[in-house]
């Protein structure tokens, strides 16, 4: 079977293109993971999330724990089988869903006890607890079960949560079962302070994981501020691991983080966008509830083969959202999800090349514009994104 590794295919600043090789198939990074939180990317098929490119997905394992259970999944085959994606999936911990149910749940040294947010019932996840359920749910990547500290936050607070979740770390690592192709990835906490990241970065190094994800980051503290965070800490993951960016995000924090070594990244926006009926295109997002695309026979962007601008028209799509046609945001999570593998398979065949700084200023450009007005020809004068 194949060992789990990142392979290094070429570097354009600190940019890096390669290739993530697992146990279920093989992915060019960098690469966006679409979500499917429980067993499924909302409104899509997996054909559909297949026809965009997308190479691998997201589980969670709060969600699938409570619903409808690891031990069924693992009984109906895996996660894979169960959901109809034989490619790698990456499953998160749980561990920031458990820290956002306030109230519902209690924190200690150990793990943490909470209550459902579906039916109340009590549960225990610890970090032997998340580590095993991912294992039954046969994830390809499981994640550290850690706590996420909601910021802004003093520093020592932001300390002590760090220490907690390397100290969970540790025990993650113990409870892993080792097989080739998969992988387990520490996570790196810290807050926006650059030593508390570094401090993360030799804890997790120390233990040893075959990736490092930066987590706590996309929680309200400005791209800016990420960017600074993600300057400090990506130059001091291993070179040869895998850097994932958890919860990440738009496609301009997705360039930029790019910039900075990052080689994976989730995020709901493209999926949660599609059900608002915002689409994302080279000149920024659309909002096709609005008036002035009632009559607009054009598609959301000629330079997209989806479903939804290869057969239908802005007019099409803005009456499936004033009608409230559960076909609006399937076509739209579907047009979204292929503009962001189209973004970053542009994005990596500018690594490739060696072109990443014109291209990033040409995506920049592009997405600075207004959209155009309905007499013009659709980018008249832009070429298409690879």
């Amino acid at each position: 079977m194949t060992a789990f590794r990142w392979r290094a295919q070429a570097r354009s600043g600190q940019a890096r293109a390669g290739y993530l090789e697992t146990a279920h198939g093989t992915v060019p990074t960098p690469t966006f993971m679409p979500v499917g939180t429980v067993g499924t990317v909302k409104a899509m098929t997996m054909d559909a999330v297949r026809s965009t490119g997308a190479g691998i997905v997201l589980g969670n394992t709060y969600h699938l724990m409570l619903r409808p259970g690891a031990e069924r999944v693992r009984a109906l085959g895996g996660l894979h089988r169960f959901m109809d994606w034989p490619g790698p999936i990456l499953t998160d911990s749980g561990g920031f869903q458990v820290m956002s149910l306030g109230p519902l749940r209690k924190l200690d040294a150990d793990g943490v006890t909470f209550r459902s947010h579906i039916d109340g019932s009590k549960h225990r996840l610890t970090p032997e607890r998340s580590t095993d359920i991912q294992h039954a749910l046969d994830a390809t990547i499981s994640m550290c079960f850690d706590e996420c500290p909601a910021l802004p936050a003093p520093p020592e607070t932001i300390a002590q949560s760090m220490r907690m979740s390397m100290r969970w770390a540790e025990r993650c690592r113990t409870a892993f079962v080792a097989r080739p192709g998969y992988a387990q990835y520490g996570i790196i906490q810290g807050g926006t302070e650059p030593e508390l990241r570094a401090e993360s970065v030799r804890a997790l190094t120390d233990i040893g994981f075959e990736g490092y994800a930066i987590g706590g980051l996309a929680v309200g503290e400005g791209q800016e501020l990420m960017f600074s965070t993600l300057d400090a800490t990506v130059g001091l993951i291993p070179q040869d691991a895998p850097r994932y960016l958890m919860g990440v995000g738009t496609p301009d924090d997705l360039l930029g983080a790019v910039e900075r070594g990052v080689d994976m990244f989730d995020c709901v926006m493209p999926t949660r966008a599609g059900r608002t009926a915002r689409a994302y295109t080279e000149r920024g997002t659309l909002n096709l509830r609005n008036a002035r695309h009632a009559a607009d026979s054009r598609p959301i962007s000629a330079h997209c083969d989806c479903l939804a601008c290869s057969r239908h028209s802005r007019a099409y799509l803005h009456h499936l959202f004033r009608a409230n046609e559960i076909l609006g945001p399937m076509l739209l999570t579907w047009h979204n999800l292929a503009y962001y593998q189209r973004l970053m398979r542009g994005i990596r065949a500018a690594i490739v090349e060696d072109t990443l700084p014109e291209h990033a200023a040409h995506l920049r450009a592009q997405w600075a514009m207004e959209d155009w007005s309905p007499d013009e020809m659709p980018f008249p004068d832009i070429p298409p994104v690879p």
